[in-house]
């Protein structure tokens, strides 16, 4: 919104070229809304602990949970998605398609995941809603807003399935596209609300991966760029760097209050909202693999839940203490704090190897 109303007075006064340079904007966005995270999060913490919104805690979850985690407010997903749109709307540009698709992404499954914590927090269970009233939810809202995508978009590239490591392996998935994407914003959406069980567990990988596309995604819309590091070039993506800008400010400003010992949870307003739109991101930039590798640590999450609940069906045994896979940790004897920042490096390797695959082509 400030952008394209500066880009009218460029002609007027020259020093206005410089909103033009996607690295700036993507500055803007981080400072922005790092800054607006920072100015809310305590009133809004406050604000939620007077009303009595807090976290409701799992019965068959560790111990010390029941005595650390109770009482902790909860839904502080809405501080991070207000950071993200009001820096979007102000440094992005808003005729791009992919900027509009990725709000729509974060914003339908925003409200979805505040459903969910709402159901929770008045019925006082972690239950919340149902799953399979949450997974079909997903499952449209993921459907339509690709469908738009594909509506507004017609580029062979779009789909194309590109395997890092290799320069002429490409698939083109054709209509198996679309399930194909649905797959992704969902599974990546799901991954990160299952490993938003720890205090700070969640919020660092979302910034390793958001940073990592956020150069994907400027170097996949530079011509120039894209050319010398062999991978696709995809006009206007370069765009998408500066929601990632906003995603890492955000999650920043909210790491401050998300630390251990966590002041407040992003709960599945936050959750749901991300992991659905880094999966978005990874679709549109074309690196849907290497998605699965910067976010490994999501993904290990996940399948340790489907291995867990796959081995009990079975053969009546479980595989793991306790599911997610950051739980069995702790059931072992491992302090939270540990289990996070252990976790963290991991990630922190992971964004590594993916970044790596650019290059090893």
């Amino acid at each position: 919104m400030v952008y394209n109303f500066l880009l009218e007075f460029v002609d007027i006064f020259s020093f206005l070229n410089v909103f033009k340079y996607i690295t700036f904007r993507t500055g803007l966005a981080v400072f922005t809304s790092l800054i607006l995270v920072l100015i809310i999060g305590g009133p809004f913490i406050k604000m939620v602990s007077k009303k009595k919104i807090v976290n409701p805690i799992r019965e068959d979850g560790p111990a010390d949970h029941i005595v650390k985690k109770i009482g902790t407010p909860t839904m502080g997903g809405l501080v991070i998605l207000m950071g993200i749109i009001v820096s979007i709307l102000m440094w992005s540009d808003l005729t791009n398609i992919y900027i509009l698709f990725l709000l729509y992404i974060l914003i339908s499954l925003g409200l979805l995941g505040a459903l969910d914590d709402y159901k929770k927090i008045t019925n006082q269970n972690s239950s919340g809603i149902s799953f399979k009233f949450k997974f079909f939810s997903q499952i449209i809202l993921s459907v339509i807003g690709i469908s738009f995508l594909t509506y507004y978009l017609n580029h062979q590239e779009l789909t194309n399935l590109y395997f890092p490591f290799f320069k002429d392996l490409v698939i083109n998935l054709g209509w198996f596209f679309i399930p194909f994407s649905v797959f992704i914003i969902v599974g990546a959406s799901n991954a990160v609300n299952l490993t938003d069980g720890l205090d700070g567990l969640a919020t660092v990988p979302v910034i390793l991966v958001a940073a990592c596309f956020a150069f994907i995604s400027y170097v996949a819309g530079n011509i120039i760029f894209s050319e010398y590091l062999q991978i696709t070039y995809i006009e206007g993506t370069g765009e998408i760097s500066i929601f990632c800008g906003a995603i890492i400010g955000s999650c920043l400003g909210f790491l401050w209050f998300n630390a251990p010992p966590a002041k407040i949870f992003m709960g599945d307003t936050g959750s749901l909202s991300l992991g659905g739109s880094l999966g978005a991101i990874g679709i549109i930039t074309k690196h849907e693999i290497v998605l699965a590798i910067t976010g490994g640590l999501f993904v290990l999450e996940a399948v340790s839940v489907i291995v867990q609940v796959v081995s009990f069906k079975l053969t009546g045994k479980r595989v793991f203490r306790m599911a997610p896979i950051h739980h069995h940790y702790e059931k072992k004897g491992w302090p939270e704090s540990t289990v996070v920042i252990r976790f963290w490096i991991i990630s922190i390797i992971l964004a590594l190897i993916g970044l790596a695959t650019l290059k090893l082509r």
